[in-house]
């Protein structure tokens, strides 16, 4: 829903006018036809037909206030674990793995970095973005982090990565999480 619910909200909007038009309608057409229709089926007619019309009324109401709108809380909420992810990860491969739900090739992976500093094949710099990045992932799925662990995280964990566990967090719901983690390596892939 590239249109995060904005077209839908007007197409919604003039669905719901046609119908009270419809409505509209009806009344005056019933009102034409009184004559010809017992007054049971008058009442009931238009009893059922002004019910309507209210409940159109106060849909119409909301969404002209603003109270009821498509582009609604998970849109918003997807809008902010996007920005998350992209702020707090900056390496593809563990957006991959974090969204597979992958923590075995995780920690694969931080004990190949671990080999990679010690024997200068990895910057000091790169090897601490990537070593918080793959503990902020393990942690979110899950996985029991050491001491040495969640210090070195406390330590070096940006305002990015706080933003993405207050915003993962918040969701409640993991999947979602990992859902829209998948697709922003899909996204990355174009």
């Amino acid at each position: 829903m590239a249109s995060r619910g904005t077209t839908e909200t007007s197409k919604l909007k003039q669905n719901l006018e046609e119908q009270l038009d419809r409505l509209m309608q009806q009344l005056q057409d019933l009102e034409e036809c009184r004559e010809e229709l017992d007054a049971d089926e008058y009442e009931e007619t238009k009893k059922e037909t002004l019910e309507q019309l209210s409940e159109i009324n106060d849909s119409l109401k909301k969404i002209m206030s603003g109270d009821m709108t498509l582009v609604d809380e998970l849109s918003g909420m997807q809008l902010a674990i996007q920005a998350a992810i992209s702020q707090a990860f900056k390496t593809p491969e563990v957006i991959r793995m974090f969204a597979k739900k992958q923590p075995r090739q995780l920690r694969t992976r931080l004990a190949e970095m671990d080999r990679d500093l010690m024997v200068g094949k990895l910057g000091r710099d790169l090897y601490t973005q990537q070593k918080v990045e793959i503990l902020t992932a393990l942690r979110k799925l899950g996985e029991k982090l050491t001491p040495d662990d969640e210090m070195f995280l406390s330590a070096n964990a940006g305002t990015a990565l706080s933003q993405f566990e207050r915003v993962s967090t918040d969701l409640g719901s993991g999947d979602k999480v990992f859902a829209l983690a998948s697709f922003e390596v899909e996204q990355a892939k174009q």
